[in-house]
């Protein structure tokens, strides 16, 4: 992420803040450093100041706090977190996967206001009970306040905010799919952020800037959810490209260029090529047709000019179309070979493809 820094590692998981994270500590440093100052005058010129630092890094361990509830839930479920980031509007947690129930990603989403709440709890027992005064009292007043709002404000049922997660996972459960609860949250969370902008725009900026970050997030998680649900009922035999470039080793460089080349609309520069019983044995390169006289093409075989070929992962035509797009993602590659069990090379599913097969889905949806 630009503009993101690892500053360490939190039980295992790596620890990153954003660079806006800077930005509010000194305004939370500035903001409450000069309450302290006009409430406690004996304090002094700098102590006001450190003590506005300290009540900002305490901030932000609850922030974090929050953000381990998730995580710690999470773990317990078999699911890894990749990292924890603290950035302008609060923390996030990177899970490498959702979790495979409803049930589950609501104890996932609801686990972090759970932490917030009892945060608030212990330090107004604490603040109570030890029968606080002066500068502290103030600050332990201000941080179970913070995270009382911090709960509360997470619940509110919208994505991005743990409020739309835990409304994900009830419309998940109801429908029994996951990606409507996606798209249904997300809905929630644009309204509210568009509540959230037409109420700043009677002067409260920071309504401003929530609302756009709602709006903005959950668009992507709508958009992302909707494609989703289109690919969870496809298979990569679903998308593989037409007339994929799959020629035999026997054919002769003549007949490979009359029957796939010439009079063609050529987009391949490089054709993959099978043995008699189908199966991936290298490819061969459009240009390597130049390195053979002309008059030797109907003597010299496909096979002769064959290179190897290795793909590092192969797919089944059964597989999830959403775990073929998965897998293109993760191995940053345009192109995936579709082979059977017994080896036969069926085609290529390319990223384009798929994305032409939602666009003619898309299209074929009646008005």
């Amino acid at each position: 992420m630009n503009g993101t820094f690892r500053v360490g590692n939190l039980f295992g998981i790596p620890f990153f803040v954003n660079a806006s994270w800077f930005l509010v500590l000194g305004l939370v440093t500035w903001q409450y450093g000069g309450a302290l100052a006009a409430l406690f005058p004996t304090l002094g010129p700098v102590a006001p100041w450190m003590l506005g630092l300290f009540t900002a890094l305490l901030l932000f361990a609850s922030v974090l706090a929050h953000e381990l509830g998730h995580s710690w839930v999470a773990i317990k479920q078999g699911i890894g977190v990749k990292s924890i980031s603290l950035f302008l509007f609060g923390g996030l947690a990177n899970l490498e996967r959702e979790s495979k129930t409803p049930a589950e990603a609501f104890w996932v989403a609801i686990a972090g206001p759970l932490v917030s709440l009892f945060l608030s709890g212990l330090l107004t027992a604490i603040g109570i009970g030890a029968g606080l005064t002066g500068p502290a009292a103030a600050i332990l007043g201000l941080l179970a306040s913070i995270n009382l709002a911090l709960a509360l404000f997470n619940l509110i049922p919208g994505l991005p905010l743990d409020g739309g997660n835990i409304l994900k996972a009830i419309v998940w459960k109801i429908t029994g799919n996951p990606y409507k609860g996606v798209i249904f949250a997300s809905r929630v969370g644009q309204i509210i952020g568009w509540i959230a902008i037409a109420t700043g725009l009677f002067g409260n900026i920071w309504n401003l800037v929530i609302g756009w970050f709602l709006l903005q997030n959950a668009g992507k998680s709508a958009q992302y959810a909707t494609v989703q649900n289109q690919l969870a009922g496809l298979t990569a035999a679903d998308a593989l490209t037409p007339e994929s470039p799959i020629v035999p080793e026997h054919l002769s460089l003549r007949e490979f260029a009359n029957n796939y080349v010439i009079g063609k609309d050529q987009t391949w520069r490089r054709f993959l090529v099978t043995d008699d019983a189908g199966q991936l044995v290298g490819a061969l390169d459009l240009d390597d047709l130049k390195t053979i006289p002309t008059g030797r093409w109907p003597e010299v075989l496909v096979k002769e000019l064959v290179k190897p070929i290795e793909f590092s992962t192969t797919v089944k035509p059964e597989l999830s179309l959403l775990e073929v797009v998965t897998l293109l993602e993760q191995l940053k590659v345009q192109e995936l070979p579709v082979i059977r069990e017994n080896g036969v090379l069926v085609g290529l599913v390319e990223k384009a493809e798929i994305a032409r097969l939602l666009q003619r889905r898309d299209q074929a949806k009646p008005a």
